[in-house]
């Protein structure tokens, strides 16, 4: 793999005067097709920002997506008309380019509903597909698989408040699940374990199952419980732990129960690098985990129970934040301990409007060698790399604000799309003023009325246009050999026969 160093010897120090006319004419090339409307002005970057994402950097770049994206085609036609056009025409990506399907018909109009539904099947070919427990399992023993009237688009249409509601960002999995299956989309489920408090554990565990002598001895401050052996903290409470325990591991069990080999992905563990100390084996009863008390092992545990009940064909993922090396040598310890873990989960979020600024300052983060320095650790592990939650927030809800995110999502496309080990990238909140709680309102691909912004058509581009292999070509005799370097995925051959006969055939690169 080419050290990510490669990138200093490339940059160099431009004069304001070549930045603004690279700048210019980069935007131009990369937006080539687009309305005019739609083209982002370059001028909204500094001459800083082109320094960095120079014309060296872009080419090799390029020189990298052509090696590691593509692959070379050998296909052998009979009785062709000679002279007709063979037309080849790529139909689906291997690499997989993702957002969550968390808004699905909440968006309070038919209208809105319909161009977000048409997004899955036209620029994203993967769906993650939240399964959250703290709101998949509002009460005890009733998981909310089933579409009920409260998650019908009837519902969030006459919804005056739609955040207000418990399951706001939440829909029941069966619609999702079907939805994607109708459109051909791969899904992928999130998470299964996570030790986040306010998102994933749910409140009735605590209420209902620990004991009130229990509660009040584990309702103490954390730093003065962690002051007991993890022995003692068991102790405390081995009613509510191993009520915890049981229910933790056995949704895996009911997960792979309904769903089998229809979720083609599961995020298994979710951040849990906090949580790795060099051991994932420890014999402990309950761990001290930084997001407050957890099973013990549960990460190897969690492994263990999916790989026991889904079909070998389910892939199997971690997924964190932590682009370091405590999370690189967490999932190498897990694999070496035995378990199936097929993809490493990377996460990127952009959540502060100034940090979108400043990258367009050239002042802060994501540069191209600090980008590939993050997936050089993740590749140690020697799995493929999704990119599987992303963020890049426009600074402002303006015309400017809207052009950076778009200029920024480009570049850092083309570089996540140029390393070897990357699978896919999945966005995160596609609708502006529809992310969680405390999540930026305007890091969306679309309006909060599910209108394109600059961003959407920047990834357009790319994904429908740039990184699409389409030809044609002459035949000269009835039999040929067609060759050709394409974008891994599978194709659509047509040409007519000798007989004056249409014909067709799909073929797959890799």
């Amino acid at each position: 793999m080419p050290s990510c160093r490669m990138f200093s010897r490339v940059r160099r120090a431009w004069t304001i005067l070549v930045c603004s006319s690279f700048s210019f004419l980069s935007a131009v090339l990369a937006f080539a097709g687009q309305p005019a409307s739609h083209t982002p002005d370059p001028g909204v970057m500094s001459a800083r920002y082109y320094e960095i994402w120079n014309d060296d950097v872009q080419k090799e770049i390029d020189a990298r997506i052509e090696k590691y994206r593509k692959a070379d085609a050998s296909v052998t036609l009979q009785n062709v008309k000679p002279g007709t056009d063979v037309r080849v025409e790529q139909i689906t990506h291997e690499f997989i380019f993702g957002a969550h399907i968390f808004n699905f018909r909440q968006l309070g109009t038919c209208e809105r509903n319909a161009r977000y539904e048409n997004l899955y099947g036209t620029l994203f070919n993967s769906a993650t597909v939240a399964f959250y427990w703290k709101k998949f399992e509002l009460e005890p023993d009733k998981p909310r698989f089933a579409t009920e009237e409260r998650d019908t688009e009837a519902f969030w249409n006459q919804c005056a408040d739609p955040k207000s509601q418990p399951h706001w960002r939440r829909p029941a999995s069966d619609q999702c699940v079907e939805f994607c299956e109708t459109k051909g989309i791969r899904i992928h489920g999130h998470p299964m374990v996570w030790g986040n408090r306010t998102w994933q554990h749910p409140d009735w565990i605590w209420h209902n199952y620990a004991l009130p002598e229990e509660k009040a001895k584990l309702a103490i401050d954390k730093k003065k419980l962690y002051e007991h052996s993890t022995d003692e903290i068991f102790a405390m409470g081995p009613n509510y732990i191993q009520e915890y325990d049981r229910r933790m591991f056995e949704r895996i069990r009911i997960l792979a129960d309904h769903y089998g080999d229809r979720v083609d992905s599961w995020d298994v563990v979710n951040e849990s690098a906090v949580d790795f100390h060099g051991n994932v084996r420890t014999g402990e009863k309950v761990m001290k985990s930084r997001y407050g008390l957890m099973p013990a092992d549960y990460p190897l545990r969690a492994f263990q129970t999916a790989q026991e009940v889904l079909p070998e064909s389910v892939l199997l993922n971690i997924n964190d934040y932590a682009n370091n090396q405590n999370y690189a040598n967490q999932t190498k310890a897990l694999m070496e301990a035995g378990c199936k873990i097929d993809i490493i989960g990377s996460q990127m979020h952009l959540f502060n409007p100034k940090q979108t600024l400043n990258i367009a300052k050239g002042e802060e983060i994501q540069t191209p060698e600090q980008i590939w320095d993050r997936m050089e650790i993740l590749s140690q592990t020697g799995l493929p790399i999704h990119l599987s939650e992303i963020t890049i927030t426009a600074p402002n809800d303006d015309a400017v604000g809207r052009d950076i995110q778009a200029i920024v999502a480009r570049n850092l496309y083309r570089m996540w799309f140029s390393i070897p080990n990357m699978m896919g990238i999945t966005w995160w909140n596609v609708v502006d003023d529809c992310g969680a709680p405390g999540e930026p309102t305007t890091s969306g691909l679309l309006t909060r009325d599910a209108q394109p912004k600059p961003s959407f058509y920047a990834l357009d581009q790319l994904i429908n246009h740039e990184w699409k292999t389409r030809f044609s070509q002459k035949a000269e005799t009835s039999s040929m050999e067609l060759r050709f370097r394409g974008f891994k995925g599978k194709y659509r051959i047509s040409w007519t026969d000798e007989n004056g006969k249409e014909c067709t055939m799909e073929t797959i690169i890799r």
